[in-house]
C-alpha cells in the first residue's frame, strides 16, 4: 500500500509506486476555475523523493537544496479530525460540511453564486449536481457534501496517486493533490487522519505543514513549468 512520509526538515518520501502527473485547473465562463486538466505524466519507481522546501531545482524532485538553506519544514497542523474543524450547512437535499482551516485556495467552489447557495438550494436537481461537482473538485478536501436522505458523504472515486496542481489562473503551481486514502505519516510517526483528498504544501511557506494553506499563491511559487505561465 501506498504512502507518504513527510521526513524532518526534508522532502516527502513516497513509497508504493504511487502515479504521478500534472493536474491543471481551468477557468469557465464565470471566471473562475470550474474543472481540472490532466496534465503530464512522471516516470518514477517504486519509491521517490518530492521537494517540500520549494527550492529544488530538479522539481518536484528533492536534490538536497533544503540541507544547504537549512529548511525549516516543522509541522503546525492541529492533527484535529475534518469533523472538528468543519461546520455544517444544512440544505434541502444535500448537507456541506466546510472546513475552512484545510484551504488551499483552489476557488473551485465559487461559480454559480458559491457551494455555500447551491446547497442551501440542493432540492433544485441542477444546483445539487453542480454542488456535488464543486466539492469533488476541492483538491484539498475543504468540502464535503452529504447526501441528506442516507446522511453519506458523496465522494469522487480516485485510485491512490498523487497530482501536481498548476493555477495558470493566478500564475502558480499548487500543492500536491493527495488521492485515494492514502496515509501521510509526520515526521515523529504519528498517521494524519486518513482522507480521499488532501493537498501538501510544496512552496515550503505554508503555516499549516504539511498541508497546503494558499500560501503559494502570495509567494508566487512556480514550479519551473513555463509552458504553463503564459
Amino acid at each position: 500500500m501506498g504512502r507518504i512520509v513527510i521526513s524532518r526538515d526534508g522532502p516527502y518520501l513516497v513509497s508504493g509506486s504511487l502515479p504521478l502527473r500534472k493536474e491543471i485547473s481551468v477557468v469557465g465562463e464565470e471566471g473562475e476555475p470550474e474543472r481540472w486538466r490532466k496534465g503530464q505524466k512522471y516516470r518514477v519507481g517504486p519509491s521517490y523523493r518530492l521537494c517540500r522546501c520549494g527550492r529544488s531545482e530538479q522539481k518536484p524532485f528533492c536534490d538536497n537544496t533544503h540541507v544547504r538553506m537549512r529548511f525549516d519544514g516543522t509541522e503546525m497542523a492541529t492533527g484535529n479530525s475534518f469533523a472538528r474543524q468543519a461546520r455544517r450547512l444544512r440544505g434541502r437535499n444535500l448537507d456541506l460540511d466546510d472546513a475552512e482551516p484545510l484551504c488551499s485556495s483552489a476557488r473551485f467552489c465559487l461559480p454559480m453564486g458559491g457551494i455555500w447557495q447551491l446547497t442551501a438550494r440542493s432540492n433544485d436537481p441542477a444546483k445539487r449536481k453542480l454542488a456535488i461537482q464543486q466539492a469533488g473538485n476541492c483538491p484539498a478536501g475543504r468540502l464535503v457534501v452529504y447526501d441528506k436522505k442516507t446522511g453519506k458523504p458523496i465522494e469522487p472515486e480516485f485510485v491512490p496517486s498523487l497530482s501536481l496542481t498548476e493555477d495558470p489562473q493566478k500564475r502558480v503551481s499548487g500543492p500536491i493533490w493527495v488521492k485515494g486514502r492514502i496515509p501521510v505519516v509526520s515526521s515523529s510517526g504519528k498517521v494524519y487522519e486518513v482522507r480521499n483528498r488532501v493537498t501538501l504544501c510544496r512552496c515550503g511557506r505554508s503555516k499549516n505543514k504539511p498541508f497546503c494553506d494558499g500560501c503559494h499563491i502570495r509567494a508566487r511559487f512556480s514550479d519551473g513549468d513555463k509552458s504553463l505561465r503564459k
